[in-house]
């Protein structure tokens, strides 16, 4: 399920809003003849527009009446739009929408594209991040003076976000995202042969190889400033409301459903707050640069600045809706877990 979600999310955060349309001088005639790309509305193939003064029912049915003319005086508008293909899927572009075109389009097992990338980046990721956190706290309890505060809390977040996005996230999520953004038929052997990337390992020594080992690490300072934000605001917003779950109990553990409540709360506020950045980490991460060629996306500001401007500031937050159903889950199971594995252990004195 969450190489599905994911690949909502990477193709839903590479999808563009900005439109070719033709200059037409007639305003009557302007507004009927919007019609979006086969990405945003995969039944409309082509349309053919003459200058008309027709009115705009008669082009409103012209639009979705393949062949029909709407005719004015001595102007005349006429819309050729070619019926639907046999099979296309007709859905919304939120998650549900996406994973039918890509099904109908690409064959089922095209929803677990990027699955090596997925299970080879979180394993360590996890590891990282967990280890890392509590080396960190540990670190500025006995070596500052901030001790055991909820600032140390947010600090010893913010630097395992930090070195996970360095270690593992960042060249995993580019052999991922490089992977998910092929668009071949995974239901014709031909194209099954062809397409570029194979698998995690082949993906990474392709792109090494081709631009360089640096390219590995596209979007490195996006991706650090994502997981940073994500892990301080997790690990903080999670040890508050246990400490005052806690508090409230009169205890000093949580129950397990507890921890995995708490969990999938404190891991739905970071993807809220940095979403802008997992947009434009992508956007840099699938462009391929050629030498000698300026690439349209050249850092994170000026990416940002790009898609707001050319597909509108909530373009920033696209995918937001399957990165939370990802990530929501996935923190309060990993946090249910964690608490688990470390009661046991302190119970069995490994930790002394």
């Amino acid at each position: 399920m969450v190489p599905t979600i994911v690949l909502h999310q990477t193709r839903m955060q590479l999808r563009k809003n900005s439109v070719d349309t033709k200059t037409i001088k007639n305003s009557l005639v302007e507004p009927a003849l919007r019609i979006k790309h086969s990405l945003q509305e995969p039944f409309v193939t082509r349309a053919e527009p003459t200058l008309s003064s027709a009115s705009g029912p008669a082009l409103t049915r012209a639009i979705h009446e393949p062949g029909f003319s709407a005719n004015s005086g001595a102007n005349h508008a006429k819309i050729i739009v070619k019926p639907t293909s046999p099979g296309t899927v007709r859905a919304s572009m939120g998650p549900i929408g996406t994973a039918q075109r890509i099904v109908q389009r690409e064959g089922f097992f095209a929803l677990y594209k990027g699955l090596t990338a997925v299970y080879m980046g979180i394993v360590p990721k996890m590891a990282i991040r967990f280890v890392s956190f509590e080396q960190y706290k540990d670190f500025l309890a006995n070596n500052t003076p901030l001790g055991r505060s909820t600032t140390a809390t947010f600090t010893a977040g913010l630097a395992s976000g930090l070195t996970e996005a360095i270690l593992v996230v960042t060249p995993a999520e580019v052999c991922k995202i490089r992977m998910q953004s092929q668009y071949h038929s995974m239901a014709d052997p031909s194209q099954m042969q062809q397409r570029k990337y194979k698998n995690v390992i082949q993906t990474a020594y392709t792109i090494a190889r081709e631009e360089g080992f640096g390219a590995l690490y596209k979007g490195v300072i996006p991706t650090m400033l994502r997981q940073g934000c994500n892990q301080a605001v997790n690990f903080t917003a999670y040890n508050l409301i246990k400490t005052e779950v806690m508090r409230r109990q009169e205890t000093t553990e949580l129950a397990s459903w507890q921890s995995l409540l708490i969990g999938g709360l404190s891991g739905g506020l970071g993807p809220i707050a940095n979403n802008p950045l997992d947009v434009v980490k992508t956007r840099l991460q699938k462009q391929v640069v050629h030498e000698g060629k300026t690439p349209k996306y050249t850092g994170l500001v000026q990416a940002c600045s790009v898609v707001a401007k050319e597909e509108g500031i909530l373009a920033l937050w696209k995918g937001i809706t399957p990165r939370l159903l990802r990530i929501v889950p996935g923190q309060a199971i990993t946090f249910m877990t964690y608490e688990f594995v470390s009661e046991q252990m302190n119970h069995r004195g490994l930790f002394q």
